[in-house]
């Protein structure tokens, strides 16, 4: 099973977009300070949206379409409207 997630910094709001087999071990690595793109010197990554997937192609497809293309992610943060962290 693959699992392509989207994850928000809870201090900087920043959203990040992957994909993985473990999910809880790769948030934990994001958290841990383990990657070289999320690392940040405080708060924590949180996950706010994941779709699972049969296929790797597919999991892999549809992060580079959320990373690339801008309506695609626009569309869903319409739909995540409730499940992001709220404004401080």
């Amino acid at each position: 099973m693959y699992v392509m997630y989207v994850l928000e910094h809870s201090d900087t709001r920043q959203l990040y977009v992957g994909y993985t087999t473990d999910l809880k071990r790769r948030i934990r690595d994001h958290n841990n300070r383990g990657q070289k793109y999320t690392t940040r010197k405080t708060g924590e990554w949180i996950l706010v949206y994941a779709e699972a997937y049969r296929d790797e192609n597919d999991a892999r497809d549809r992060e580079r379409k959320l990373k690339i293309h801008g309506g695609a992610m626009n569309s869903l943060l319409k739909r995540l409207t409730k499940s992001r962290l709220s404004q401080k």
